[in-house]
């Protein structure tokens, strides 16, 4: 039996059973909260980590979910184009409010309330990427084409 993880990390850990899936949440001794942080931490490309940004619709106030390969920088201005609506980057309080996540430990799945989302094509290049999993020391690696059944994401360039 494994050793039981932390709060946050769990709830990663249990959506994806939940969804179906074996992937396995990993704690490491370093942080990862950066994308090249994790890149070095897990001695893989820094385009395989899939960092999970959370936007604000400027008018609506509603969280909107970008997950993309480390390489790339988003253009909100694409993102806004979907959705019909101009977006920034949400705040810390607004992330953990809506996510119960923490800056830097954002997982694509597990949030409190379903959040619109999109996914980066480049991800898609790769056979396996690596995501957060509700800490900055947690990671789980897993097949990029899962990403949808775990989001009910939209493929999308968003560089």
């Amino acid at each position: 039996m494994s050793k039981r993880l932390k709060n946050n990390i769990q709830r990663v850990q249990d959506e994806l059973q939940m969804l179906g899936f074996s992937y396995q949440v990993i704690e490491l001794p370093k942080t990862t909260h950066t994308a090249l942080d994790a890149a070095k931490a897990l001695s893989c490309q820094i385009g395989q980590i899939a960092k999970s940004i959370i936007f604000k619709t400027k008018s609506t106030n509603q969280p909107i979910l970008v997950i993309a390969s480390g390489l790339n920088q988003i253009d909100e201005e694409k993102i806004a184009k979907h959705i019909s609506e101009s977006v920034e980057k949400a705040e810390a309080n607004f992330i953990l409010e809506k996510t119960g996540f923490t800056i830097g430990g954002v997982p694509p799945l597990g949030y409190l309330k379903k959040i619109k989302t999109f996914i980066d094509e480049d991800l898609f290049q790769y056979e396996e990427i690596w995501a957060a999993a509700g800490a900055p020391n947690a990671v789980f690696k897993f097949k990029p084409q899962d990403l949808i059944k775990m989001t009910d994401g939209q493929i999308i360039s968003v560089k």
